[in-house]
């Protein structure tokens, strides 16, 4: 399992439940909506990054914009960086802002160490991304009854280059969608990437098992 932070105490509790379990990993970052903390808390999240088995969550919400999108943006690029200065995986954010990763990540050429965190972009945008050779993430919403498009971007992604997550405590899958989410879920959406791809519940789990363990370097 990865804990994400996404400010520096976040991170800070990541890498101790990390510290305390063996089979959980940390990554530390600053989220979007949290950007304009990056000025105040920044040396603190890149000295936990020495410690960490990944960069994040950060990206880019046009959504929220809870922050502004120039500050996002310079946030996600400080991150890339550090990303890139560690040989880190760095896990992305992505909501209402497709253009501006893709090209973030084109021109930075971060993308075979990119996770797309909780992927919902549809079967064009997957393709254009997959072109990077960035790794797709999905969760809760490939299992929803109106989550067709991210079926239809499954379906595109590559099987060798993706992974289930649960996003706990958010997007918790049908039938317990009122109550929050929790890692033993990700059962469910393993479960609709096989449908969706037709393959073998158990072949499933192993792919995705060992994707996971190549990015984030275990085992």
């Amino acid at each position: 399992m990865v804990c994400l932070g996404t400010d520096a105490p976040g991170s800070e509790a990541a890498l101790a439940l990390a510290d305390a379990h063996d089979e959980v990993e940390a990554a530390v970052g600053m989220h979007p909506h949290d950007a304009t903390r990056w000025a105040e808390e920044g040396d603190r999240i890149v000295e936990l990054a020495r410690r960490a088995s990944a960069i994040g969550e950060c990206g880019l919400d046009f959504y929220r914009d809870l922050s502004p999108r120039d500050v996002q943006l310079a946030v996600l690029r400080a991150q890339i960086e550090l990303a890139g200065d560690l040989d880190l995986p760095i896990v992305v954010h992505c909501r209402d802002a497709f253009r501006e990763l893709y090209e973030e990540i084109e021109s930075s050429g971060a993308g075979p160490r990119t996770v797309l965190h909780c992927w919902t972009g549809g079967p064009r945008w997957t393709r254009r991304f997959r072109e990077l050779g960035v790794t797709f993430s999905f969760a809760g919403p490939i299992t929803f009854e109106k989550g067709d498009t991210v079926r239809l971007a499954a379906a595109e992604a590559p099987i060798d280059r993706t992974m289930v997550e649960t996003d706990s405590p958010y997007l918790t899958p049908p039938p317990h969608r009122r109550d929050p989410n929790e890692p033993a879920n990700v059962v469910a959406v393993g479960h609709a990437l096989a449908d969706v791809w037709g393959l073998d519940r158990a072949e499933v789990a192993r792919v995705t098992s060992a994707t996971a363990a190549r990015v984030f370097r275990r085992g």
